[in-house]
């Protein structure tokens, strides 16, 4: 078999052909799958073998002191050929890998030929083809996680370790120094623990790497962002805990740590950094230094490790084999996300090639996993991006007269749900109204009293005395329309959906770029109706990952319904599903970060999952074949001991320490389009900024259109920000 190995002495980098290990009781021989390159530990070794005998010294003191002790007990020859014999022999790489048990040892119940295994330790889990494990230091892999993604159990086990060290309680800010592998793994596990992060690195790209996994702040450690989000946060008492997860013989992090740290908080080390503790800071806030042993108890313990004794649960809760399996499940319930952080994945018979690009800085990584031959590639993970928002913004200009409209389309719910509430609005003048057929346009201008009617769009987007433009037509032209309204100069109010593709999104966002125009509205009126406002504000803020809950009781269409012609009209959740999703959103105050989906038959009825970067989930069923009397949306939304329930825009409630409940509404259910089209009006007739984001309108029409990515896969798509 093949196996990655280092002369120290020389520095070489080999794939040596090496004996097939033995399976000897109490463990089982595993063929790998793939395995992990450390980025921060083995890339430092790498680095270490190829400098002169003066630089190893100096980078290992540890090592140094060893030899002279020998040198006082041995004398001088004995030393000198002990040490250049071990300098000068092959040694392996390699900790963490995946892969299938080959052959069980005598004493191992637990797995059988065939099952999928991670596996942990540098001298049991290394690049290699094929690796003996013992019982501790193995743990099956659940269920539908990918074998790339449980490779990463070790790494995993290490961060997961480190937190447990800061013993991290809900509402508490820690923060993350270094983000490196290690880093960012520990960024997630405390957003998923109810803790809010803030993190240090001078690397830009992996500041905004570790804000999208759910870090809430990120920054250069010499700038004063850093310093800023933490004062901010903790009202300029300090962070909670810090933890030290870089490398490097630099002493600011220590430094860093106590000047951001609280009173009496928490310094945990997990890398291998410097660590010179200025004593007077450290001292007067009386700081609680702690070191994180690797994968956890029973690392460096030789009878646990190799014997197989398990320490008892009631005594060591998180053994190293405990924590690798509660990794593991993390991963696969999807509160862990590893795969933003698999920067590349080579071919093993690539793997010297890979380490030296690695070292000389050719293959800038965060993770690299190594595939083994036999592995069939998997494909990667599905991907959506999420366009940028470019935009050079011209300034807004205030409407000093009455703000005059123009509508295109004069559809029923033109008729029925915007333009009734702007009829009665004082200060908004209804100037004209485009239509495609004149007899439409006619009955609009008669019963909302529209200044005038025709069939002539460019008429009215070159018509400098309208301020803003509806575009409320069928589902296949919205983006059509909005982009030539953008263009022309006009604030835009487009009902759902945005678009029907990612090149429609595409063309909208390139208008907005080309004009400096962003002044765009999208109908998504579920956040604004007044009993779903109040009840949010009466839920208050939460410190933890929230699951929300969220029926469309859709119905059926009657036959002949132009919302049935996907071809050119998108699916019926391409068409609305951007209500819920920004719904979902806004009560969880964040974009999604990733989409899951499944369907029926016939893809009518559907169950989205969207996942958040703080860990928050929310479901969305999106159901055709319900019963008509039954409620069209209810909605639940769980946190920190609290529940928000929504009854169609009916009733809400909230239930904490005291019960609210809202009172029956006397009329029709409110959706929040008059409050809507209030926001809209205001900013129009102010120049203020837009009621939504433009990045949430992008965010929102993304996700809806990658559902049916995901429904086309099978797995769940990463909305991935450019």
């Amino acid at each position: 078999m093949k196996q990655v190995v280092q002369n120290y002495k020389s520095g070489e980098l080999a794939v040596l052909d090496v004996p097939v290990p033995g399976c000897k009781p109490g463990g089982v021989l595993v063929r790998s799958a793939y395995s992990l390159i450390s980025t921060g530990t083995e890339l430092m070794k790498v680095s270490e073998a190829g400098m002169s005998m003066l630089g190893k010294a100096r980078s290992r003191p540890d090592q140094v002191a060893k030899v002279m002790q020998s040198v006082a007990t041995n004398g001088v020859p004995a030393t000198y050929r002990k040490v250049m014999g071990k300098l000068d022999s092959y040694t392996p790489l390699g900790y963490s890998l995946c892969g299938v048990v080959e052959q069980v040892g005598a004493g191992i119940d637990e797995v059988k030929v065939g099952d999928l295994v991670a596996c942990a330790g540098n001298e049991h889990a290394l690049h290699a083809e094929l690796n003996w494990v013992p019982k501790n230091l193995f743990t099956p892999v659940p269920d539908g996680l990918a074998p790339r993604h449980a490779a990463f159990g070790t790494v995993g086990s290490i961060a997961l370790q480190g937190v447990r060290q800061g013993e991290p309680q809900l509402g508490e800010v820690a923060l993350v120094i270094g983000l490196g592998l290690i880093g960012q793994l520990v960024v997630q596990l405390l957003a998923a623990s109810g803790v809010r992060v803030v993190g240090a690195d001078p690397d830009p790209v992996r500041c905004e790497l570790a804000e999208r996994l759910g870090a809430a702040a990120c920054g250069d450690p010499s700038s004063a962002a850093v310093e800023t989000a933490v004062a901010e946060l903790t009202g300029g008492h300090g962070v909670d805990q810090v933890y030290l997860a870089a490398g490097g013989g630099s002493n600011q992090p220590v430094e860093l740590a106590a000047r951001l740290c609280r009173d009496r908080g928490r310094v945990i080390d997990i890398g291998k950094c410097r660590l010179d503790l200025p004593w007077n800071a450290y001292y007067e806030k009386e700081l609680d230094v702690r070191f994180s042993r690797s994968y956890g108890p029973g690392r460096y313990d030789p009878e646990y490790e190799l014997e197989g004794r398990d320490y008892p649960i009631g005594y060591v809760r998180w053994t190293e084999r405990r924590n690798l399996a509660c990794f593991l499940d993390l991963l696969a319930r999807g509160r862990v996300d590893v795969e933003p952080l698999v920067s590349h994945i080579a071919d093993f018979d690539d793997a010297v090639e890979t380490y030296q690009r690695l070292k000389d800085g050719e293959l800038k990584a965060v993770a690299v996993l190594f595939r083994y031959p036999g592995q069939k590639a998997e494909a990667p993970a599905p991907m959506v991006e999420v366009p940028a928002v470019t935009v050079r913004r011209g300034p807004a200009r205030a409407v000093t007269a009455p703000v005059r409209l123009a509508f295109v389309g004069a559809g029923n719910y033109a008729t029925s749900m915007l333009l009734p509430h702007l009829a009665q609005r004082d200060g908004v003048e209804l100037s004209t109204v485009v239509t495609t057929t004149a007899l439409s346009g006619a009955n609009a201008q008669k019963k909302f009293g529209f200044a005038g009617a025709t069939t002539d769009l460019d008429a009215v987007l070159g018509d400098k005395s309208i301020d803003a433009v509806f575009v409320v037509t069928r589902h296949s032209s919205h983006a059509e329309l909005t982009r030539q309204a953008l263009l022309a100069g006009k604030t835009v109010f487009v009902e759902k959906p945005l678009a029907l593709s990612e090149d429609e999104l595409a063309g909208v966002l390139a208008a907005v770029e080309e004009s400096g125009n962003d002044r765009l509205q999208v109908g998504f009126n579920r956040r604004f109706a007044p009993l779903l406002t109040e009840a949010k504000q009466r839920f208050g803020t939460r410190s933890g990952p929230a699951h929300l809950r969220y029926l469309v009781n859709a119905g059926q269409l009657q036959h002949g319904s132009w919302y049935l012609r996907q071809g050119t009209e998108g699916t019926r959740f391409e068409g609305e599903g951007g209500h819920f999703v920004d719904t979902a959103s806004w009560l969880l105050g964040a974009d999604p970060v990733s989409v899951y989906a499944v369907a029926s038959s016939g893809n009518e009825d559907l169950q989205i999952v969207l996942r958040y970067p703080d860990g928050s989930t929310a479901t969305i069923s999106y159901v055709t074949s319900g019963a008509p009397g039954f409620p069209k949306e209810t909605l639940d939304l769980l946190a920190d001991g609290k529940v928000l329930k929504l009854d169609d825009f009916v009733r809400a409630s909230v239930y904490h320490r005291k019960r609210w409940v809202s009172s029956r509404l006397p009329k029709a259910r409110d959706k929040g389009q008059n409050a809507e089209l209030a926001a809209f009006i205001k900013a129009v007739r102010t120049g203020g900024p837009m009621a939504v984001p433009l990045e949430s309108l992008v965010a929102t029409t993304a996700a809806t259109l990658a559902v049916r990515t995901a429904l086309a896969g099978g797995a769940p798509v990463t909305l991935a920000r450019p």
